[in-house]
């Protein structure tokens, strides 16, 4: 009980009437986009620690005690 070729056809002629046929490309579009960005997102998780210098990390450190060395006057 599936879909047969002509069912799909009156489908993709009821979504085209519906949408336009500029809407469904810029629809796709946007979802690639999305897509492509969220992989990349995904990929670049993973190679992060990998590319933290100790420099890096002891900056990144330092900027933290400033912080919280400033909250710490501010609450006085």
């Amino acid at each position: 009980m599936g879909f047969g070729i002509k069912e799909l056809v009156i489908i993709l002629v009821i979504v085209i009437l519906l949408f336009g046929t500029k809407k469904l490309k810029s629809m796709g579009t946007d979802l690639g986009g999305a897509l492509k960005g969220f992989k990349k997102s995904m990929g670049d998780e993973e190679e992060m620690p990998k590319t933290l210098d100790k420099k890096d990390a002891d900056t990144i450190e330092g900027e933290a005690e400033e912080v919280s060395s400033s909250d710490k006057k501010s609450d006085k």
